[in-house]
Order: C-alpha cells, then sequence, then structure tokens
C-alpha cells in the first residue's frame, strides 16, 4: 500500500455539507481534507491523525466525514497505534453498514491485524511468524472471509484470497511448533493431540506433513502401534517424498515453510 491507497469518496458531490451560516463550510472541509492528504503522502502520520479527526467531527454525517474516518484509521494503523485503529474501523463499520466503502473497511481492518501479526514487511524480528500468538492471525482472517463472501468482485477481494492462504498456512505452522516443543520434551500424548488438531484444521496446508510425522512417532513412542502406522500410511500418501519418510527424517525442526510476502 502507498501512502494513501484509497480516496473513495473523493469526486462524489459534497454540496450536502452545508446548509445553514452556522455549519463548517465546504471549502474549509475541503482545505483540511487537502491538509491531512499530504501528511500522510508525506509520512507525518501525527499530523494526519490531528487533522483527521477535527475534519470526522466537524463533517460527521457526510461522505466526507466516513473518508475521514477510513483515512483516520489508516493513519493510526501506520502510526503503530494498532489498538486505535480497530475501534476506528469499528466505529465505522457500526455507524455506516451500507457505505460504499465498506469493503474497503473489512480489508483494512485485515491489514491492521495480518501486518500486527506477522510482521512479514517489517523484518523487526527473526522469529518464526508462527511461533507469535496466533489471535490477530484469526482475526485478520475473519475479516479477510466476511470480504469475500459479502464483496465477491470488490478490487480488494483477491489480495485477501491470498492472503487468507497465507494465515491459513501460519495458523497451521504454529499448531505444529507447539507439538514440537511437547514432543522434544517427551510429553507425546499432548505432541500428538496438537498435531492432530493441525492435521484435521489444516489439512492442506504445508505444515501438515511434519504434523502427521510427529503423530506417526508421537504414537509409537506411547505404545499405539496401530494409530502410528495408520498416521505413518496418511502421511506416505500425501507426501510421498517426504523428509520425514527416512529412517532419519523424524528429527522435527523448525524450519520455517514462509517467505517474504
Amino acid at each position: 500500500m502507498g501512502a494513501l491507497t484509497l480516496a473513495v469518496f473523493v469526486g462524489l458531490p459534497g454540496c450536502a455539507l452545508v446548509s445553514g451560516k452556522d455549519e463548517p463550510r465546504a471549502d474549509n472541509l475541503d482545505k483540511l481534507y487537502a491538509e491531512a492528504r499530504e501528511d500522510l503522502a508525506g509520512g507525518g502520520f501525527e499530523q494526519a491523525i490531528k487533522n483527521l479527526q477535527r475534519l470526522e467531527a466537524r463533517a460527521s454525517g457526510t461522505l466526507l466525514g466516513q473518508q475521514a474516518l477510513l483515512d483516520l484509521a489508516y493513519a493510526q494503523w501506520k502510526s503503530g497505534e494498532r489498538a486505535s485503529a480497530l475501534s476506528t474501523l469499528e466505529r465505522f463499520t457500526r455507524l455506516h453498514p451500507s457505505s460504499p466503502a465498506y469493503d474497503y473497511a473489512l480489508y483494512l481492518r485485515g491489514l491492521v491485524n495480518f501486518n500486527d501479526n506477522l510482521g512479514v514487511f517489517g523484518q523487526l524480528s527473526k522469529q518464526d511468524v508462527a511461533e507469535r500468538d496466533q489471535k490477530a492471525s484469526r482475526e485478520a482472517f475473519q475479516a479477510f472471509s466476511q470480504l469475500v463472501q459479502q464483496f465477491p468482485d470488490s478490487k480488494y477481494t483477491p489480495d485477501a484470497r491470498v492472503r487468507m492462504d497465507y494465515i491459513v498456512n501460519s495458523l497451521a505452522a504454529y499448531e505444529v511448533h507447539v507439538a514440537r516443543y511437547y514432543f522434544r520434551r517427551g510429553a507425546y500424548l499432548a505432541a500428538v493431540n496438537r498435531a492432530k488438531q493441525a492435521v484435521t484444521e489444516f489439512d492442506r496446508a504445508p505444515a501438515a506433513e511434519e504434523g502427521l510425522a510427529i503423530m506417526a512417532t508421537g504414537y509409537d513412542r506411547l505404545g499405539l502401534k496401530d494409530l502410528s502406522r495408520d498416521a505413518q500410511r496418511v502421511l506416505k500418501q500425501n507426501f510421498p517424498n517426504s523428509r520425514f519418510l527416512s529412517a532419519d527424517g523424524m528429527e522435527f525442526t523448525s524450519k520455517p515453510w514462509w517467505r517474504l510476502w
């Protein structure tokens, strides 16, 4: 996304903004919005937030007021105020359920959670994305899913679908990461249960391969030979070239599946 990727209502009629001498003049509001856009384009998010908050208060109930709310959420997100951005988007969706920019609001809500949790753009840490708390990932998935279902023809939907696939892979990798943790500490029952959850819920994710391997080995260590053979059979069937099928392949490593976006 650029400094400001959306101006949904720019160019739409704004005459309804003024009707009495005590109401804000449309040209003053337009000037304030132009200043906020300049701040956004230049990365001056703190000043943009101040101007957009003033604009939204003065243009409440208008299309420009709706635009100000969306841009405010964007500015808050880019300045690191994730909670404020989500609160602003919640207010937008509650107040404007029939807005022509509702699809963008859902998309932006997904982006706020997606970037906060996965960190694929910032490269702020070497920590595997699957090792992080997954709450934000699930919230991002929910927002993208709502966008895809309600607005299948939205211009934001194709990117949302790609990000949903990425999130599914991340969630699966997280479950397998936890299963691996338990396995290495000899908690085989806990490892098997967590791996089974990953395989059942995310059967098409790359991490399902290691999940099946953990199940096969974990069941074997527990003396549950039939279940171990079943898991290994499914592993062979779905991943015939898996490294986990070799004699020394059951060494569970934390090699990440993901790549930068």
